[in-house]
């Protein structure tokens, strides 16, 4: 196993000579490198839901770096995708420069991505504010995430916290991790932001309507900012190794060298359980914006509307005496009649057929290799 740098010195101290805008200090890192198993057989490894055109005509990756780039300038906006997924991720947003797209050359979780993360930031400069969000949600009220995400910013240029997005709950969803907040903190422009008591897992159908109703829990949306000396003090706590990473990280150019010799050695442990379940002080912005995580197919209809007969339907599609069904074609016509509830899916080599009840178990599937 590769051995970490031993750190031998702190980082410098961000200058204070003069006061920095905290967007030119902003750096925006997409994390990108899902497996796409529940999105299957639209999905497979090497191009998961991310790199998928489901719900417009750009993919979700594309959809989500375009969020960043008006608050941002896409030298400051970074993709963390894997060996695997590269060449399909710069093909999907061939505008972005090829060397802010990251590959991870083995898979560890949020907490050495969030590193990673950090560690990038740091080498622009030492006074730098990561963004860290996923590539797959969807978020349409983009001009209110926009200003949210300046406020936030501009709340971590000033305040050493963790800040994480809390999106308040639209039903008692056992899916989602959620938030337990606490007392108001301030108000960022337009933004509340309170205080996290803790992190929660995914809990029961009985718990989360308990959090639902009781209005004090939001779901954890795994979206947060951070100054990057703050998040390299809570490593130096609770993770050295992870610390020791971020500070051996190179000057120069040599970034892909350096992660196949270190990142495989990282825990493989979430940012939630490594840093945020730990840190002295960490807040939650209250989202003012539509989100949602595009989970499993039975989010296309909230995005792609309904038939008179609810059904959700995208390419070529025929329906008699059919009801509440969710179906994608691609290059062939699918015709149902007399079913409901159902999922079906047609690609050039797979044709899925699957209860609305069951998408969650698609991932669990014996498929072969090749299908994958």
């Amino acid at each position: 196993m590769s051995q970490l740098p031993t750190p031998s010195s702190q980082l410098p101290t961000p200058s204070s000579q003069l006061p920095v805008a905290a967007l030119d200090r902003l750096f925006v890192f997409i994390m990108a490198g899902g497996s796409g198993e529940r999105f299957w057989p639209a999905s497979r490894t090497a191009t998961p839901k991310h790199l998928l055109k489901l719900l417009a005509e750009q993919t979700l990756l594309e959809q989500t770096v375009r969020r960043f780039e008006e608050v941002v300038p896409l030298e400051q906006i970074f993709v963390l995708t894997n060996v695997a997924q590269l060449e399909a991720t710069k093909a999907a947003i061939p505008f972005l420069p090829a060397a802010n797209i990251i590959a991870e050359p083995a898979k560890r979780d949020t907490a050495p991505a969030a590193a990673l993360a950090t560690g990038l930031a740091l080498r622009h400069r030492p006074d730098a504010i990561v963004a860290l969000f996923p590539a797959d949600s969807m978020i349409h009220d983009t001009e209110t995430f926009r200003s949210q995400l300046s406020e936030t910013a501009a709340f971590v240029a000033e305040n050493p916290s963790i800040l994480t997005f809390s999106i308040t709950p639209t039903h008692a969803s056992t899916g989602f991790g959620y938030l337990q907040l606490g007392a108001a903190v301030t108000t960022q422009g337009s933004t509340s932001i309170v205080t996290v008591e803790r992190f929660v897992e995914k809990p029961d159908a009985e718990r989360a309507r308990q959090f639902v109703e009781g209005k004090t829990h939001g779901w954890n949306a795994g979206m947060f900012l951070w100054q990057a000396q703050t998040f390299l003090g809570e490593c130096r706590k609770h993770q050295p190794e992870l610390e020791a990473f971020i500070l051996g990280f190179p000057k120069s150019d040599e970034v892909t060298s350096y992660l196949e010799k270190i990142f495989p050695s990282l825990p493989k442990i979430s940012v939630d359980f490594a840093i945020m379940e730990k840190a002295s002080s960490v807040v939650a912005a209250i989202a003012a914006y539509d989100w949602d995580d595009v989970g499993s197919w039975t989010a296309l209809p909230a995005h792609l509307g309904q038939d008179a007969h609810e059904n959700t339907i995208k390419g070529s599609v025929i329906t008699l005496d059919a009801a509440r069904n969710i179906v994608v074609s691609g290059k062939r016509t699918v015709a149902l009649c007399g079913v409901s509830d159902l999922v079906v899916v047609e690609t050039e080599d797979a044709i899925l057929v699957c209860h609305r009840d069951a998408v969650q178990q698609i991932k669990n599937l014996p498929l072969p290799p090749e299908l994958k």
